[in-house]
């Protein structure tokens, strides 16, 4: 029987997943494609790049700091929104890398990447 998540104390495990916890994903496989829906609230499209090579998919998103003449005026008392990068990658195998699409919206990113169609070729045997 495997015990709830939520019994647990989950701050050592956060501690070692580090910044990939502000990446939430999820993965499944549908009609011979990979979807990949990961959460970016507070991003916009053109923060976020996707890449694929080899199979590996990788999907970063960078917010920087807005360094503009109003924020030199201020005098900050607590400063919490933290503008950094993030990056998740994902190992996916043989995929049609031209064919990959993407869309965001509300926060919610989803890339649809097909399978490599397998074209079944004969292999004739030579005769001696």
């Amino acid at each position: 029987m495997l015990i709830p998540k939520l019994y647990f104390d989950d701050s050592l495990s956060n501690f070692f997943e580090g910044d990939s916890t502000k990446m939430k994903c999820d993965i499944y496989e549908k009609e011979n494609k990979y979807y990949v829906e990961m959460d970016l609230p507070g991003f916009k499209k053109d923060e976020i790049k996707i890449e694929c090579n080899k199979g590996n998919l990788v999907i970063s998103a960078e917010k920087c700091e807005k360094d503009d003449e109003e924020d030199s005026e201020r005098n900050y008392l607590r400063r919490e929104r933290v503008y950094n990068k993030y990056s998740r990658s994902f190992y996916l195998g043989d995929v049609a890398e031209e064919e990959i699409s993407a869309k965001f919206s509300d926060g919610t990113l989803t890339v649809v990447v097909p399978k490599k169609q397998e074209v079944e070729t004969k292999k004739y045997i030579d005769i001696e």
